[in-house]
């Protein structure tokens, strides 16, 4: 696809190229020889930050029910007290450089867990070749946010080969990428045909509010936030129900003067649980009362693991979309990077 004159790193070939990366970590994953395999395993924690942390949640999800211990993502310095020799630590830090993982990958060593990563190089690489650990490098030259197709693959691919979960999702990964190979095609079109570019044009100038469903679609809406965030350069928020109707619900009373500039999106799936379907519905109804817009967005695939990558995919290009009718760059993250340079004086 053609470049955009907003676009400086083209970011929409990043998004446009998610079905190839999936085939392309699906490949570097099987060609990944493990040599610390055997261990008993008790619980799994994913370390990291940003875009390479929703990898764990996306992975999480995609096992479902098939999971057989205990999954945690971390995002913080350290690690929960209880990790110990039966903890399996996954690090996964794009860049390698992510400060988090690192403090994180050294209280995970001292706690005795079996550690291995993911990521491109950098410090962490380092730290890992140290201890010998399992490692699975991923291609460079990518936005962290853009590169979920290489912290979620290779994710899997570690959870089937230590744990013995997960094959059923990897041997999906070809049929996933036909789908979105075709949607694709219709996603990228800057007009009114493109459903991505539609919601965005509905919602660019508004305060996005993202509710999904715990254990179905609530990670894609956390995924839609942050790509909001860094992407189209404006706030987003996001919640799940059921929980947002034991609280949430009784905000949409006072400051109703802010309403008009809201927006609900609300990710649906259907296999949700019925009585959350129900609870969709009431809710939509109202908070459509309050005159705040509201839109319901389900995406086509044969499989729960179809739905939930497709629904990832949509949600990027709505990003993506956002930031150009903003007539911004949809790549530069400057406050991450001043925030970096701030926290390297003071390091």
């Amino acid at each position: 696809m053609k470049q955009h004159t907003l676009d400086s790193q083209n970011m929409a070939k990043a998004i446009y190229d998610f079905p190839q990366q999936l085939n392309h970590a699906l490949e570097i994953s099987e060609g990944f020889v493990y040599g610390h395999q055997g261990r008993d395993i008790r619980n799994i924690i994913v370390i990291g930050m940003g875009g390479s942390a929703i990898g764990g949640d996306v992975c999480k999800v995609l096992l479902g029910n098939d999971l057989t211990v205990p999954m945690v993502i971390s995002r913080n310095y350290l690690i929960p007290n209880w990790v110990n020799e039966y903890s399996m630590v996954i690090c996964s830090s794009y860049s390698g450089n992510t400060e988090e993982t690192l403090s994180a990958f050294t209280d995970a060593k001292e706690k005795g867990a079996l550690i291995c990563g993911i990521s491109t190089g950098g410090k962490l690489t380092d730290r890992l070749n140290e201890i010998n650990a399992d490692i699975i490098q991923i291609p460079a030259g990518l936005q962290p946010r853009a590169a979920l197709a290489y912290s979620v693959v290779p994710m899997l691919s570690i959870l089937e080969s230590f744990v013995g979960i997960g094959s059923y999702v990897l041997d999906e990964i070809p049929k996933i990428s036909v789908l979105l190979s075709d949607k694709r095609d219709t996603y990228c079109q800057e007009d009114q045909s493109n459903p991505t570019y539609q919601l965005a044009s509905e919602i660019f100038q508004t305060l996005p509010i993202i509710y999904g469903t715990t254990e179905t679609t609530a990670i894609a809406a956390l995924r839609m936030k942050g790509q909001l965030c860094e992407n189209g350069d404006m706030l987003a928020y996001h919640n799940e129900l059921p929980e947002i109707n034991h609280n949430e619900i009784v905000g949409w009373k006072n400051n109703s003067s802010l309403f008009d500039r809201f927006s609900v999106i609300w990710l649906t799936d259907g296999q949700d649980h019925s009585r959350v379907q129900l609870r969709q519905n009431i809710t939509r109804k109202l908070i459509a009362s309050k005159n705040v817009p509201n839109h319901t967005i389900s995406v086509s695939g044969s499989t729960a693991s179809e739905r939930f990558l497709h629904l990832i995919h949509f949600g990027d290009w709505v990003s993506y979309w956002c930031a150009i009718l903003h007539g911004s760059d949809p790549s530069p993250v400057v406050p991450i990077e001043e925030l970096k340079a701030d926290l390297e004086e003071k390091d």
